[in-house]
């Protein structure tokens, strides 16, 4: 009977590793074998079917029931039955054996961890070798590995199985979970992120690098820190990736160096009187406690946003890239006209380059929430009004705003489904040169020294560390014509290919 026994778990451990090695070579196939392709896509859908792996799964659970049982004749004296049964640590029935087979230095996709001595399987990575084959589970107990004992070391034992090849045994304590059904949740990075340097991660080897603005799946996230994720535009295995809270954690008091870097965009001060621009509802100092890690977001079909928001410091460029797209496309881009409470001049008509209107009116409308951001210059007020961006896009246009970066915290919501453009300063040497090939075609005649030009780079630099996490495109604006080229292929790459943006503005 024990022959028998010991004959069965060589063919389960042999149908095991079989349906993986047939698996793992069939891409690796020469011509010369004659197969056809259809034949070996044929085959290797049904080694990869889930019934196939289903009934290849049961019959390893039928072999370790009937295996578990003693078919022996059972001890005469009661007394030698008792003092087996005392020194059994653990129960018989309770014993898997399995076999898998791979590579040497092919990754398991599985980390361990100690539990009361014993190395118990922390996670399984999704998409990794032990996932795939579904043998294994979170919380067994892994005893030996090709009949030698573990220890209770997991670094050892993570070593061990990277190096080993061919066929290997396992003799684990099940857990009898239930496999985790991988979720459907997507994320936009808003961090860079290197395994390697990261003193936390329980296996670096395990990790997942991933790069500000990459879009993850995120597969699994039962462990509190640690969330296993995928890149969707790569593919491939799940790793590991700090999750929300443990980020959240490390950043929490992190002091931003733009604290005491003076005023924002809007607010500069100098020698001259500037338009100065605010929300009503919003400050930069709310923006300091902000902290983004991951924006959730979902894949939509190609559109036309609602609204293209240009942001930027001051003289980088971003109104002439705004009135250049409307001059030369008027059905397709439009923008507001700005309210004011100064009287009209001889030559100016309501509604061209300004809308007038009272001061006790526009004091009203400002303290109601209806404008998007608002200012005084001069004793005169200005600002935006929220109701005439709608209306151009009632249209059917894309409004293109040019506004200080604070409203974006307003205009990103589905009700304006926002394509954000930050305008960089290019390097101090390039401005000075093309601040001085302007004053030299007579394009201007506004002189701006180095302190001033100065100032737009830093304020630049400021405000992409404030906002970066708003912006879905970056473009430095070292050459106006280059410049609107890039700009020009990005909104046209909208309507033509998926998109991804944030969840709220699709559920």
């Amino acid at each position: 009977m024990q022959g028998y026994f010991g004959q069965y778990l060589l063919f389960v451990f042999r149908l095991s590793a079989a349906m993986q090695q047939v698996l793992d070579n069939l891409t690796d196939l020469p011509t010369s074998t004659g197969a056809e392709e259809i034949d070996l896509i044929f085959l290797k859908g049904i080694m990869e079917n889930p019934i196939v792996r289903s009934l290849a799964k049961s019959l390893l659970e039928a072999h370790d029931i009937v295996a578990s049982k003693c078919y022996d004749s059972p001890p005469s004296s009661p007394e030698i039955n008792n003092s087996s049964v005392n020194n059994q640590i653990v129960p018989v029935d309770a014993i898997r054996i399995l076999g898998i087979h791979k590579r040497a230095g092919e990754p398991l996709g599985v980390t361990f961890k100690v539990e009361n001595n014993d190395l118990v399987i922390a996670r399984i990575l999704h998409g990794g070798m032990i996932d795939r084959q579904g043998l294994l589970h979170v919380g067994d107990i892994i005893k030996e590995v090709n009949g030698h004992e573990v220890g209770n070391n997991p670094k050892e034992l993570q070593e061990l199985l990277k190096n080993i090849s061919g066929s290997v045994t396992l003799k684990i304590l099940p857990s009898y979970r239930d496999t985790v059904i991988p979720q459907q949740v997507f994320v936009k990075c808003h961090f860079d992120y290197n395994p390697y340097n990261d003193n936390l991660i329980p296996c670096k080897e395990a990790g997942l690098k991933f790069s500000k603005g990459e879009i993850l799946q995120i597969v699994n996230r039962e462990d509190p820190n640690w969330w296993q994720a995928s890149h969707v535009k790569e593919g491939g295995s799940a790793g590991l990736i700090p999750s929300q809270f443990l980020e959240e954690k490390r950043k929490a008091f992190v002091r931003r160096d733009w604290d005491n870097s003076g005023p924002f965009c809007g607010t500069i001060s100098s020698k001259k009187k500037k338009k100065m621009m605010y929300l009503t509802t919003r400050n930069a100092e709310f923006d300091r406690h902000e902290i983004q890690i991951y924006e959730e977001v979902a894949k939509m079909p190609p559109f036309q946003r609602k609204t293209l928001v240009l942001i930027g410091a001051q003289g980088v460029g971003r109104r002439s890239l705004k009135n250049r797209f409307i001059v030369l496309n008027p059905t397709r881009f439009g923008t507001t006209v700005p309210f004011t409470s100064r009287k009209p001049r001889d030559d100016e008509k309501d509604g061209q380059a300004y809308r007038f209107v009272s001061r006790a009116e526009m004091e009203t409308d400002i303290k109601a929430g209806r404008y998007l951001e608002h200012g005084e210059y001069e004793g005169n007020l200005y600002g935006t009004k929220i109701d005439s961006i709608l209306e151009v896009v009632q249209t059917g246009r894309t409004c293109i705003l040019d506004v200080n970066p604070q409203a974006l915290k307003v205009l990103r919501t589905s009700e304006f489904m926002p394509y954000v453009v930050f305008i960089a300063a290019p390097e101090l040497e390039t401005l000075r040169a093309m601040h001085k090939a302007v004053v030299d075609a007579g394009i201007t005649t506004k002189l701006l020294t180095d302190t001033d030009l100065k100032k737009t780079v830093d304020e630049s630099a400021r405000i992409q560390r404030a906002y970066n996490h708003y912006f879905d495109l970056t473009i430095i604006n070292d050459n106006l014509d280059k410049a609107f080229e890039k700009l020009q292929t990005a909104i046209e790459r909208l309507r033509l290919e998926p998109q991804w943006v944030p969840i709220s503005w699709v559920y």
